[in-house]
């Protein structure tokens, strides 16, 4: 009789197998790659590179990048981090309904509503349609990415026209003891914007003629722009990616594009992202190419034409 060897026994532990990775159905894919975009749009209106959005909604970058590539299916919690990271409620990261749809779910909501809120709502929307007066007096504000040239081309019109230059991030360092980037390390994009807000209410109270030159982000808060939009004439001050690019480096500030090798193409996205906010300012002057003297002359024209409008 042949001995047979008793079956070999391992005493680790047995790994648990490996989930297999969450398959994205083909109906979801045009869904997820709408969602990718208005990620990545409100990202890059934001200055916030992907790092950057990752650290504060507090996921990997990789995974970040997937959601924005429409490949990532984020579940709503993932979401709502990366909202909450870029200060927006979580509708605003899904795609538009249609008018139809938007018009049945008002109603609905409405239908649940007591009288007396439904009356207060439509007569609240009644005055949305009324144009409100403005109080611009003889302020002008100057927007565009960092590097446009706002502080050289301010200083200079205020030269001009006899006012003061205020430069509304200095404004905020001086008021809250800290740099602009210590600000955002510390408190984040949502609580610096509040301050912006705040200084530029101080600045127009006490200022009935002014340059104001701004950040480049502060088109991406709704309430600060409009409120930029109604208090002061606003004008857009354009350049070339190089151009902002290679003003940026020469100014020594990298911000947000501190060791990004990326830099140039979130440039681009971010001057992409903007530009419809840009857009809607008063006038807007583009320095592409042109002289420092050449421009200044331009943009005191222009400045002059909108205060004449009065």
């Amino acid at each position: 009789m042949t001995d047979t060897a008793p079956p070999y026994i391992s005493n680790r532990p047995l790994r648990p197998a490996r989930r297999p990775a969450k398959q994205v159905r083909a109906e979801n894919t045009p869904l997820l790659r709408e969602i990718g975009y208005l990620v990545r749009n409100e990202r890059a209106k934001r200055g916030m590179t992907r790092k950057m959005l990752a650290k504060q909604a507090n996921m990997s970058e990789r995974f970040v990048a997937q959601i924005e590539l429409g490949v990532g299916n984020p579940s709503v919690l993932s979401l709502d981090a990366i909202a909450r990271a870029l200060t927006l409620d979580v509708f605003d990261l899904l795609p538009a309904v249609t008018l139809e749809e938007a018009r049945r779910r008002a109603l609905v909501h409405l239908r649940q509503l007591p009288v007396e809120e439904i009356k207060s709502f439509l007569n609240a929307f009644a005055r949305m349609g009324v144009a409100m007066p403005t109080a611009r007096d003889q302020r002008v504000a100057l927007v565009g990415l960092r590097g446009s040239g706002k502080s050289t081309l301010g200083a200079m019109l205020a030269e001009r026209l006899d006012c003061p230059f205020i430069e509304l991030d200095k404004v905020i360092e001086r008021e809250h003891g800290a740099s602009v980037a210590a600000l955002f390390d510390v408190y984040g994009q949502a609580t610096f914007r509040r301050y912006e807000r705040d200084c530029l209410t101080g600045v127009v109270a006490g200022n009935r003629s002014a340059v104001i030159a701004t950040a480049g982000g502060i088109v991406a808060d709704e309430a600060t722009y409009g409120q930029l939009l109604d208090q002061t004439h606003v004008i857009w001050i354009e350049a070339s990616p190089a151009e902002h690019m290679r003003r940026v480096m020469d100014q020594g500030d990298f911000r947000p594009m501190a060791h990004n090798r990326d830099a140039m193409h979130d440039l681009v996205a971010i001057l992409a992202a903007r530009a419809p906010l840009y857009g809607r300012a008063h006038a807007r002057l583009d320095t592409r190419g042109r002289s420092v003297t050449a421009c200044v002359d331009e943009l005191a024209k222009i400045a002059q034409d909108l205060l004449t409008r009065l």
